[in-house]
């Protein structure tokens, strides 16, 4: 672990130090431990204000780094620097990047095309219709869904990535130790176990109103576009809209009634023409050059994790091949043969189809095989 981490997470429970003023103490004393130490004379010289000076003054004896770790530990957080390798790469673009990112679960490489889903607390029957069954096909098109855990479409937008087998991430408004609203905690436990919870705020932190028009940016930040499928001209929704518009993300919106206020930003943004319409999840897909994707994750699944699965592959097609002709063209033992074919029907490469013949199960066959040829 990076040494140097304890005080990043530090200076993080200091208000006011942000990543600007965090930016200016690394580079002036080559590390925020020894800037952690520094008296305040030399934290001035390091070109920081009299606001943050005070802050520092105010905070620091009152924190220990080491104690902070042990908390997040014991919670079993996880904790990212903005010079982490594993720190979001697309959050980083933007920027008021956070320094610092708490994280339960876990975040995986395609959790690079996400796509964020915004929208009223008060969703009507249309918009809860609309969001599940364009999350849903997202999410079965290996789109991770980006929400804020909230009441209305973000819980909606989470619950159909789930039940559609898809990965879900929720960024918080609070510390990752305070489920907010708390009637979703077992949702957040679910997004643990299939996604990851997000925040940059440190643990014990309340929701506060003023966390979550500032806690959006990260939520468009981390994604490739926003998705508005319902929201009021005054809403948070808008909010995240804005932010994707000032840090070149796409956004996109479902139109609604002009009769329904909960449509009212959805339909402003459309005439506007600062969101793309939408009427399948297909529009966002093409709009973001996404078509290729599923495929792409379908043949990474495919791909054989070892090199008996790699030379049995090469011999299996469409057309079945019987176990005692896969053990002659491989050369490989009989037992092995079938061991291996068992395990990668469990894992569905390959089907058997009555008699020990086998075929393989996908229908890529063809992409595969020029791959493994």
């Amino acid at each position: 672990m990076n040494s140097d981490i304890k005080y990043w997470v530090g200076f993080n429970n200091i208000p006011g130090i942000g990543r600007v003023r965090l930016g200016q103490l690394e580079s002036y004393f080559g590390g925020l431990e020894a800037a952690w130490n520094a008296g305040p004379g030399e934290i001035k010289r390091a070109g920081l204000d009299s606001a943050a000076l005070r802050a520092i003054s105010q905070w620091r004896d009152k924190i220990s780094p080491d104690d902070e770790m042990d908390k997040l530990q014991k919670s079993g957080v996880q904790v990212l620097t903005c010079n982490d390798d594993a720190y979001p790469k697309r959050l980083k673009e933007i920027y008021d990047y956070p320094p610092v990112l708490y994280v339960r679960g876990t975040l995986l490489p395609e959790d690079e095309w996400c796509l964020a889903v915004v929208g009223t607390r008060r969703a009507t029957v249309y918009g809860k219709q609309v969001t599940e069954e364009i999350v849903t096909d997202l999410a079965r098109s290996k789109i991770t869904i980006v929400s804020g855990l909230a009441r209305g479409i973000d819980t909606i937008a989470h619950r159909s990535a789930l039940e559609a087998g898809g990965r879900t991430i929720a960024v918080f408004g609070c510390g990752l130790d305070i489920v907010y609203p708390n009637e979703n905690e077992s949702l957040a436990r679910d997004i643990m176990a299939h996604g990851a919870l997000l925040s940059e705020y440190p643990l014990g932190a309340r929701p506060r109103a003023e966390n979550f028009p500032r806690r959006n940016r990260i939520l468009s930040g981390l994604s490739l576009g926003v998705l508005v499928t319902e929201a009021d001209e005054d809403s948070g929704a808008m909010i995240t809209a804005e932010d994707a518009i000032e840090q070149d993300r796409e956004v996109f919106a479902i139109p609604g009634s002009i009769l329904s206020p909960a449509s009212r930003g959805v339909n402003r943004l459309i005439q506007k023409g600062e969101a793309k319409l939408v009427r399948t999840y297909t529009d966002i897909m093409e709009e973001l050059n996404l078509m290729t994707v599923a495929r792409q994750m379908e043949m990474r699944e495919i791909l054989p994790e070892s090199e008996t699965e790699s030379a049995l592959l090469k011999h299996l097609g469409a057309e079945p091949s019987h176990i005692d002709e896969v053990c002659r063209k491989s050369g490989l033992a009989a037992a092995t043969v079938s061991g291996t074919l068992a395990m990668m029907e469990l894992k569905g490469l390959v089907k058997q189809v009555g008699a020990m013949n086998y075929v393989l199960a996908r229908e890529l066959r063809q992409e595969y095989r020029v791959r493994v040829d």
